[in-house]
């Protein structure tokens, strides 16, 4: 007889709490395999096909397209050991709500058996972005909690979609944007590739709706006096008053990527006691270094790349940096490996895209996986685990034409490296003023894990390889 198995919504990745189905995959009745994709959902980081870990026939979905869900509810639920559709139990939560409630708990099966079914019937995988082959250590049971009777799949979302044909718009994000605001998708123009709707453009436009939206507040009536009676200048309302009672004032709800990036800043800010040091350096030899390589063939380097190769480069000296803490073990974790996290800035948001084993790369493979990881956050394609497990960030600011920041660190990390606009400034070389090509360096460290010689130390490595890219020949 088939068993039921409820699949809940995975833990996708640090920090995300939530997801909004963007597509099912399956319907009441398909069968599925162990592992096969079964939704796309939509993070605060990326889109994500979510696979099952049960192998047998759908009986039920929870949640329509458009609806959000919290990590940790229902998703679906299989009969496993069911071949054909006929032998699922009801397909909805509200057939099974409607099971009596005094009905008698099946006895568990003995210990052999369940572990057997579950190593046939189960990949044990739940975790998305790993792959499907977690090792034996990570692999769990997923044990089955009774259904509320109160359950039910969520209720759909409103069309944005007109007779005309598709709203172009691909995230769901910002569709849900415009349905919270009363905004008619189809009256926009989008300012992305081939008109595409972006979130900028829904916030442009219910900004100007909350700028021409009359004020709501009632002038005082006249005086019944005979007499003109003199009447109080209204005084401005506070501000913490509500949107609602002062005009031209707009609420953005803090979630999403914006959400996301807010609470893991604040607890960088609240966790870690972080200080900053900076440098000027001479960029001239190494843009001339990059130039050279360029010319010779083969695939171009970037300088991102070339920061990065510095940066692995320093953490061999000092190892501090890269590290995280663990407080309630009271300990510095050293980390042997270098997971490059680097800062880029994407139609959706901020996000930190990792370079797995950067210090075993070349420049080469240092620029194609930075390309590669860029191209995949500007379409939305990240996975949670190319996201997460970075331990040292690179924050290029100086593509917003800025010269420097007080980089915050991307908790648990310990340290973030920011690189200013390299621009013509006038500079003392071999003794005499001239023109050279000038970057600021902004290291922010963790004081927990060193102190400020340490910090500089670091930093002035960076900035001497910089100056001169042959110092960096000295560790090859």
């Amino acid at each position: 007889m088939a068993q039921v198995l409820e699949f809940k919504l995975p833990d996708l990745g640090e920090g995300l709490t939530e997801a909004e189905i963007v597509r099912w995959l399956v319907s009441v009745g398909d069968v599925v395999a162990i592992d096969q994709p079964v939704v796309e959902v939509e993070t605060a980081k990326a889109m994500v096909e979510v696979p099952c870990p049960y192998g047998g026939v759908v009986t039920a979905r929870f949640g329509e397209e458009g609806s959000e869900l919290p990590v940790g509810a229902p998703l679906l639920t299989v009969a496993v050991g069911a071949s054909e559709p006929a032998d699922s139990p009801p397909t909805t939560a509200s057939a099974r709500a409607a099971a009596p409630a005094s009905a008698p708990a099946s006895p568990p099966a003995p210990a052999a058996a369940t572990s057997a079914s579950a190593s046939h019937e189960t990949s044990g995988n739940v975790l998305v972005g790993y792959g499907t082959g977690a090792p034996a250590a990570r692999r769990r049971r997923v044990r089955r909690a009774p259904l509320s009777a109160s359950a039910a799949p969520a209720p759909a979302r409103e069309p944005v979609n007109g007779a005309a044909g598709a709203v172009p718009v691909v995230s769901p994000l910002v569709r849900r944007l415009a349905r919270e605001h009363g905004l008619d998708l189809r009256e926009l123009t989008g300012s992305g590739r081939d008109g595409l709707i972006l979130r900028c453009d829904v916030e442009q436009a219910i900004s100007r709706g909350a700028a021409q939206a009359p004020s709501t507040v009632p002038a005082p009536a006249p005086a019944p006096a005979p007499a003109p009676v003199p009447v109080p200048a209204v005084s401005p309302a506070p501000v913490g008053a509500s949107a609602s009672a002062r005009p031209g004032v707009t609420r953005v709800p803090l979630r999403g990527v914006r959400g996301a990036v807010a609470d893991k800043l604040t607890r960088s800010r609240h966790d870690i006691p972080d200080a900053t040091c900076w440098v000027d350096a001479d960029a001239t030899e190494l843009m001339a270094a990059r130039t050279a390589m360029n010319a010779a063939g083969g695939a171009k380097i970037s300088l991102l790349a070339l920061m990065a190769r510095i940066c692995t480069a320093a953490l061999a000296r000092h190892p501090e940096l890269n590290s995280t803490v663990d407080m309630a073990a009271r300990e510095i974790v050293r980390l042997p490996e270098v997971h490059l996290g680097f800062a880029a800035q994407t139609d959706r948001g901020l996000v930190v895209p990792v370079v797995r084993d950067a210090h075993a790369r070349s420049a080469e493979s240092l620029s194609a996986e930075f390309a590669r990881l860029t191209e995949a956050g500007r379409a939305g394609t990240l996975t949670p685990g190319e996201l997460t497990g970075g331990t040292f960030t690179l924050n290029n600011y100086g593509v917003f034409g800025v010269d420097g920041s007080t980089p915050i660190i991307n908790h648990p990390e310990a340290a973030m490296l920011g690189i200013g606009r390299i621009v013509p400034k006038p500079w003392v070389h071999d003794g005499e003023l001239a023109v050279r090509q000038v970057v600021q360096l902004s290291l922010t460290f963790d004081h927990r894990v060193c102190d400020g010689g340490t910090a500089g130390g670091f930093l002035r490595y960076v900035a001497d390889c910089v100056e001169q890219p042959a110092v960096l020949l000295r560790t090859l």
